[in-house]
């Protein structure tokens, strides 16, 4: 195979972008080669170089942003880096496709589906009107979407985000290029989401010989999908090789760094303590201890009624969360876990009164049901939030230091230098500097910005912090620092974590309960021994089979056409919801199924 030449042969890139100080090296002398039919996988942390790689490719730079200074990239005998505008049009879609990160802000919010990908097709196979309307639905049917024909007359918006990123990889083919790029083209997914577009990318790369340019952080997403892999750090290749080969002699120190920060999932049998508890370290107090749970929450609904017509009347109701209830514990870890659409995140907005619900929520005993904005303020001292996106969750105008003293200001619990000298505290206890305080969110890496969210969400020493997917959007090895963060500052100080997550592997690493979520109710709940290592609902047995494994000898999962999404959760006005057995497999463990 190496005997054949390159379809695609990238020597000595190099791109620049501008900087108050001058130019800045982002791809430093770049080459590698990418033959026909196979998968290049470019991986490495947020910042390394790996999109401005291909943007650089691809001629999409912002223009005066950035540009690329040096090099080649021949294909076809030409070099496509010296073509002007015009003659890249003809190269883009028809010889080098490409899937974005995040299909939301790819697709166009104010055209249809069915208009997008017609778009795409161009003019080139000469088709329109029904012709061109059965291109389309073809190019979906191709990429296993139900109900083509009415998915065309769709918005983005009206689709999940599985089948969203399904129609920008339709798009992305509808010229049946040669190179096919993928930009972290499952980052914001779940995991069985992500399993099904890495398992239908590689069923259309065998059907239609398209090779593959991966680009990815995730390490186990490289041992499923790569042949070979090209590892970047600050803009150089690093490593570079077959993908065995790099995976059990990596000769390079950043990838054996971001190997080891995988987590794995099954490495946590046998302990019910997370994985940086001490050894020394009791299980957390039980609830039926004298002093009670932290949080108590019974039979949580939480509903929302859409209106229509002239009147705007209640037309449908969305049934977010449909009768939870649990616990937790000072010092414990409960990790709700499910996929996008289970309820995970309503119910963590409930605890704090952000969104309507019934049922009754006990917080340090307080029943918080019915509490006015000015009642509930005392009890949001016990309970505080970290958001999945740090950085639309601090204010870009303020200083990163206000942001963390504001609770205390509004609290009214520290002033002067007592603040200056509590916000200090707080930053070197996450790992910033005290010099830091007086930068803008924007002046911080994802990481950093997530550990500034921390410090705020510890300003007010409560007893429970709700983690939303806290580390959803972090790089491995970045996700590994805040993981240890979180739990040394329990460690230290017996705080309580409701910990929100759709990967399983994390879940493993940081919980000792787990509640498990599918269409606003639990389907299995227990110890994270109990539900890792005897897993009882076949929900709970996809969640823990679509977990991606750093491990490129295990067998690539098949394509499994047409998986089923989770059911819609908006049902009509007079729907009821269809009662659940609980059966106790063994103390503590439950599991739960439709009568």
């Amino acid at each position: 195979m190496n005997t054949v030449s390159p379809l695609l042969q990238v020597r000595d890139l190099v791109t620049q972008v501008a900087t108050p100080d001058g130019a800045r090296t982002v791809v430093d002398r770049l080459s590698f080669d990418l033959r026909r039919g196979e998968t290049l996988c470019i991986a490495g942390e947020s910042g390394s170089g790996k999109s401005m790689t291909v943007l650089s490719l691809m001629q999409l730079l912002p223009k005066n942003l950035a540009r690329v200074t040096g090099g080649s990239a021949v294909m076809n005998g030409r070099d496509i880096l010296r073509l002007d505008e015009g003659q890249m049009r003809g190269v883009r879609g028809r010889h080098i496709g490409m899937i974005f990160q995040e299909p939301m802000t790819s697709l166009n919010p104010v055209l249809t589906i069915g208009r997008q990908i017609a778009e795409a097709v161009g003019p080139q196979f000469g088709l329109s009107g029904a012709a061109m309307t059965q291109r389309c639905k073809e190019l979906l049917d191709e990429v296993q979407i139900s109900d083509a024909a009415r998915r065309l007359l769709q918005y983005p918006h009206e689709l999940s985000g599985g089948m969203r990123q399904r129609v920008m990889i339709a798009m992305a083919l509808a010229q049946k290029p040669e190179i096919l790029i993928a930009d972290e083209p499952t980052t914001a997914l779940d995991v069985t989401v992500q399993a099904q577009i890495l398992a239908l990318i590689r069923k259309l790369q065998a059907e239609n010989g398209v090779s593959v340019i991966l680009i990815t952080h995730d390490m186990g997403v490289v041992a499923e999908m790569a042949d070979h892999v090209l590892v970047m750090n600050k803009g150089k290749d690093v490593e570079h090789g077959p993908l065995r080969e790099v995976f059990h002699h990596p000769k390079d120190e950043y990838t054996r760094k971001l190997l080891a920060a995988v987590p794995r999932l099954g490495e946590m049998t046998g302990t019910d303590r997370p994985k940086r508890a001490p050894a020394e370290a009791k299980a957390p107090a039980k609830a039926e201890n004298a002093a009670g749970p932290v949080l108590a929450v019974e039979d949580l609904i939480v509903r929302f009624d859409i209106k229509g017509g002239i009147l705007q009347r209640p037309v449908r109701r969305v049934h977010a969360v449909e009768g939870v209830s649990f616990t937790v514990n000072r010092g414990e870890t409960l990790s709700l876990v499910g996929e996008s659409g289970c309820g995970k995140s309503t119910t963590g907005k409930a605890l704090l009164n952000l969104v309507p619900w019934s049922g009754d929520i006990r917080i340090g005993g307080k029943s918080t049901r019915g509490l006015s904005r000015s009642a509930m303020r005392p009890v949001l001292r016990d309970i505080q939030m970290i958001f999945q996106d740090p950085y639309a969750s601090l204010d870009p105008r303020m200083r990163v230091g206000d942001l963390v003293a504001e609770p205390l200001v509004i609290h009214k619990l520290a002033s002067g230098s007592e603040l200056t000298d509590r916000v200090e505290y707080l930053f070197r206890r996450v790992g910033l500097s005290a010099e830091q305080m007086k930068r803008y969110p924007h002046e911080f890496s994802g990481g950093q910005r997530q550990r500034i969210c921390i410090a705020r969400a510890l300003s007010l020493s409560p007893k429970l912090i709700v983690a939303d997917e806290s580390v959803a959007a972090l790089d491995v090895s970045i996700q590994a620092q805040v993981l240890d963060l979180l739990q040394d500052i329990q460690n230290e100080t017996g705080i309580s974590y409701l910990f929100i997550s759709h990967d399983m592997a994390v879940v493993e690493q940081i919980s000792h309960r787990v509640a498990v979520m599918y269409a606003g109710r639990f389907v299995e709940t227990g110890t994270r021994a109990q539900v890792f290592e005897n897993p009882q609902h076949a929900y709970t047995r996809k969640l823990m089979d679509a977990v991606p494994v750093a491990d490129p000898d295990r067998d690539r999962r098949r394509f499994m056409p047409n998986e089923g999404e989770l059911p819609s959760p908006v049902k009509p006005l007079d729907y009821v919801p269809p009662r659940s057995v609980r059966t106790e497999i063994a103390h503590g463990h439950m599991v739960w199924q439709e009568a």
